[in-house]
Order: C-alpha cells, then structure tokens, then sequence
C-alpha cells in the first residue's frame, strides 16, 4: 500500500512540474533550420517525415526516389515515421518572411513553403531580363515596361492588377509558346484558363488550358510542359 501511494505522488509531482512547465512553454529560441531541411534535397521537411532503423531522415518526397532504400546506410526507409521531428515541426511557429511588406500571419514551420506561395504580399520580379525591381503583384501593372522584346509580351488587366506574360522560346526543330500570371497563388485572385492557336499552311494547331501558372518571376528556361509548340514550316 505504501508503495502505490509513494507512486502515486510520484506521478502526482511530476504531472504539476508539467502543469508548471506548460504555463511558459513559449519561449524564444535560437535555432538553425538547416536542421529541419531534409538531408537528401535540401527542402523544408513536410509531415510525413520517414526514418530508417539507424534514424536517417528523408522527406515523404525522396524516399520513392531513393527506390525506399536509406541514403546514408541503404537500410529500408519510407514505413517508420520519425514522429519525434514531426511534433518538433508542428511546435515550431514562424512569422512570414514578407512581414516587413504587410503580412502578420504566423504558421507551423512546415507551411512555410506553402504560405509563401500563397502569400498576397510576396514579391514578384520584373519579367524584363535585365531589371531587378520587385515589389506586390498589385504594384506591376502601373512599373512594368511593355516593349521588352519580341520574345515576351505583356497584357495588363487593370481590374485586377495582374499582368500576364506570353513568352517565345526557339529551339532548333520549333518554338514554345508558353502562358503565365506574375501573381502569388492565392485563392483570392481567382484561376484563369486560356487558350493558344497559330495557323501555319493551312494547319491550326492549338493549345488549351483551365489553369495559368502562377509565378513570382518568370523563368527564362525552355519550358518542360503546359506549351504550344509550333514546328518550322519545311
């Protein structure tokens, strides 16, 4: 009986150090985020986080790329949760980077990525080539310079404040003809769908889509999908 009742107390003290604890437990912390990045891309982790036996960390992105082999020891990973850095994620609250722009939202860290695509105060660049001015998506239409080149051109919706860019690229068998919006993802501004045709000896080719990519900064890369490829004419 004595026994029960000192493990009782036992319990009893160690719940109201919790209690005690748990009235402070948000405090500021110096913190590397390197270590929240997985070991194998580099990226922010997301939950679900895997581990091998030896506890190796990867992202619920790599381990398939990894064929579900460990890429430190070969071991198996990709079915043991690590659910210790998963807890470790979702305790961790960040303020959002474009907060010297306007926005005071605060999230887990693991939304960060995420948010700031979404985020209507994040900046977007230029797409002229040579111009490093960014700012709101809602700034541009009033600082962009239309004739960039004959390879990009910009519409300006004024109603929206959005502007749309349609670039040309040329490779030796055709040209890529691709769509975008230099806009953050956000729910707020709506989809908007659109449809590309050319007309070359008679022939009509056509591209469609229901959804314009949205970019912060428009890429100068030929792109690898979501094009119209226009052939040379023989």
């Amino acid at each position: 009986m004595e026994c029960a009742s000192s493990d009782k107390n036992g319990v009893s003290n160690i719940n109201m150090r919790k209690k005690q604890r748990n009235k402070d437990n948000k405090r500021t912390a110096i913190l590397d985020f390197d270590v929240l990045d997985c070991p194998v891309c580099f990226e922010p982790l997301t939950i679900p986080i895997f581990q091998c036996e030896n506890g190796h960390l990867a992202c619920s992105s790599c381990c398939p790329k990894l064929s579900k082999m460990c890429h430190a020891c070969d071991l198996p990973i990709g079915h043991i949760r690590c659910r210790l850095m998963e807890s470790v994620l979702s305790s961790i609250s960040i303020p959002c980077p474009n907060a010297k722009f306007g926005c005071f939202d605060i999230f887990s860290y693991e939304l960060e990525s995420t948010h700031e695509k979404e985020c209507l105060f994040s900046q977007c660049s230029c797409p002229a080539l040579d111009c490093v001015y960014t700012g709101s998506y809602r700034n541009k239409s009033s600082t962009i310079r239309m004739n960039i080149k004959k390879k990009i051109k910009i519409k300006v919706d004024s109603s929206k404040k959005l502007l749309f860019v349609v670039q040309c690229f040329r490779e030796p068998y055709g040209v890529c003809v691709t769509v975008s919006c230099i806009a953050p993802s956000a729910p707020e501004i709506g989809k908007f769908s659109y449809h590309l045709s050319y007309t070359v000896d008679g022939h009509t080719m056509t591209y469609k889509s229901p959804d314009i990519k949205r970019v912060l900064e428009v890429s100068f890369q030929t792109p690898l999908e979501n094009f119209l490829f226009i052939p040379h004419s023989s």
